[in-house]
């Protein structure tokens, strides 16, 4: 059996049962109740145009209360598994970007598969990069000063948003934040994976992820790297990069190798690998102290990247 880190040991006892579609309804279901801000952020509702032909793009924008000037920004793209998940559950944390990094976030509503099939989420993520950079003077955003991140699927979609901004030429982010992202559909197809050593996010469950997203089985040679970011051949000429992954992470070999490969390809890119944390570790056990350290990493890597 692994290891767990300390503070988590509690995790071992987390049921490996995997997503499918029952699931997914379910939790799709769920409601979420946004938080009280306070006074020192504000909270607004920002609607931008979508892909072509497709619909418009939701983006959830928390500021400082009172900016008045320029401000660097993230767009934060959440998690799911590619096929659930809302801006809501992040909330927490983009709060507490705005409160003790000064900067703005703006957090993107996409479309989900099985209903929409790649790249529809990662178009939908780039549409909204794209439309936070055309209201910036708005917003009081400096545009040579905008991050992408996000956690999980949400990592992957940042990845593949920076991948079409370099492409596309339109806008250029500043930096990518890669929370235990997941890049590589062509894990789904590895058979040395022990499902015993995972947690959360397993490996039936990244199968279902990726076959709903893809509209496809995984790992056929057909995928676009705007579908899954390790698929890219070349990675030369990226904004520079932070990617944290924890050991019994599902994604931690994808992840190392899209850092190493990065690394290799000239992007400045820190590596940040949590000994024996699993796959949303921090979102689950948010007031153990490795989550708020591996915050902390982050916030930091946004700060030096920014400012």
């Amino acid at each position: 059996m692994p290891t767990f880190h300390p503070d988590l040991r509690s995790g071992r006892f987390i049921p490996n049962f995997s997503w499918g579609p029952r699931t997914t309804k379910l939790v799709r279901s769920a409601e979420l109740t946004p938080r009280d801000p306070g006074p020192d952020v504000t909270v607004r509702e920002l609607v931008v145009p979508g892909p072509a032909g497709a619909p418009q793009v939701t983006l959830r924008v928390y500021q400082p209360t009172g900016l008045s000037a320029p401000a660097p920004a993230l767009l934060w793209i959440h998690g799911g598994g590619l096929i659930s998940g809302t801006p809501l559950q992040d909330e927490r944390t983009n709060l507490a970007f705005v409160r003790n990094l000064g900067i703005t976030v703006a957090a993107v509503t996409y479309r989900l598969a099985p209903d929409a099939h790649a790249p529809a989420a990662a178009e939908d993520a780039y549409a909204g990069l794209v439309g936070l950079v055309a209201r910036a003077d708005e917003l009081r955003i400096d545009p040579t000063r905008i991050a992408v991140g996000g956690a999980s699927a949400g990592g992957g979609l940042a990845a593949a948003v920076v991948l079409l901004a370099h492409d596309r030429g339109v806008v250029t982010p500043a930096f990518q934040l890669l929370v235990y992202p997941m890049l590589d559909d062509r894990t789904v197809t590895r058979t040395d994976v022990d499902p015993r050593n995972v947690r959360v996010w397993t490996p039936g469950s990244n199968r279902f992820g990726w076959t709903s997203y893809l509209g496809q089985e995984p790992g056929g040679p057909d995928v676009s790297p705007y579908a899954a970011p390790a698929r890219r051949g070349d990675l030369s000429g990226l904004p520079p990069a932070w990617i944290g992954v924890g050991t019994l992470d599902l994604f931690y070999d994808e992840d190392i190798e899209y850092a190493r490969r990065l690394q290799a390809s000239g992007v400045a890119t820190e590596l940040v690998t949590i000994p024996g944390a699993f796959h949303g570790f921090d979102a689950l056990y948010t007031r153990k102290e490795i989550s708020k350290e591996f915050w902390r990493m982050q916030a930091r890597a946004l700060r030096a990247a920014l400012r």
